[in-house]
C-alpha cells in the first residue's frame, strides 16, 4: 500500500499537522466561528511557524474562551493579564491587543455585510480560487482583502498573514501538484 503524499511543508511526523494538512487546510470554511479561530490563530503565527501555533491551538482555545469574538471583544486589562501570564499561548501583548480589536471589527463586518462569511467570499464571488503551491506568500487577493481589513481597523493582517489565512479557510486551495488534495484548475491544468 502506497503512502499519501502530501504537500511537503507538513510534517509527518506531527499528527496534529497531518490531521490539519489532510482534513482542514484548503477545506472552504463557511461558518463565522471558524473563520474567526483561523483568523486568531493566523495573527498569532506572524512571524512563527504555523506549526507552534497549531501545536498551542487548544491552549489557544482554552485562554479565549472557545474563540468567541462577543467575548474576546469584550476583553479589559484584567483578562489581558491573565492572557500574558499564560505559558500555553503566545505571549505578545501587541498580538493579544490586535485579536480583541480584530474581534470587534469581524462583530462590526458581520453585522454590516450579514456575516464575515459573505463578506470574506464576495472577493472571490463565492468561489474558491486553485492555486498550485509556491513558495508565494502574497497575492493580488490577499492585497486587495488586506487592505480593506486595515482599512476597518484590524491590526496583523498584512498581505502575508492574509494569504495564509485565505489558504486556510480554502478561498485559496494551493496543495502542490504532488498532493493527494491537489485539485487541478482551468488555470493549472
Amino acid at each position: 500500500m502506497t503512502a499519501k503524499r502530501r504537500c511537503a511543508w507538513c510534517n509527518e511526523k506531527n499528527a496534529r499537522y497531518v490531521a490539519y494538512h489532510d482534513e482542514e487546510w484548503g477545506h472552504p470554511q463557511h461558518d463565522d466561528g471558524c473563520l474567526f479561530e483561523l483568523l486568531l490563530l493566523e495573527c498569532f503565527q506572524a512571524g512563527l511557524s504555523w506549526e507552534c501555533i497549531l501545536n498551542k491551538r487548544e491552549n489557544f482555545r482554552r485562554a479565549f474562551d472557545g474563540f468567541d469574538p462577543v467575548r474576546i471583544a469584550a476583553y479589559g486589562e484584567e483578562k489581558v493579564a491573565s492572557l500574558l501570564a499564560d505559558a500555553g499561548i503566545v505571549r505578545n501583548r501587541r498580538k493579544i491587543a490586535a485579536v480583541i480589536e480584530n474581534a470587534r471589527v469581524f462583530l462590526a463586518i458581520a453585522a454590516a455585510e450579514g456575516s464575515f462569511d459573505r463578506y470574506l467570499w464576495s472577493f472571490t464571488e463565492g468561489r474558491t480560487v486553485h492555486e498550485e503551491y509556491t513558495l508565494r506568500t502574497t497575492s493580488p487577493l490577499s492585497d486587495r482583502i488586506s487592505q480593506d481589513l486595515v482599512r476597518r481597523g484590524m491590526c496583523f493582517v498584512g498581505s502575508t498573514v492574509v494569504y495564509s489565512y485565505l489558504q486556510a479557510v480554502g478561498v485559496i486551495s494551493g496543495h502542490a501538484r504532488e498532493c493527494y488534495l491537489f485539485e487541478p484548475s482551468e488555470e493549472n491544468g
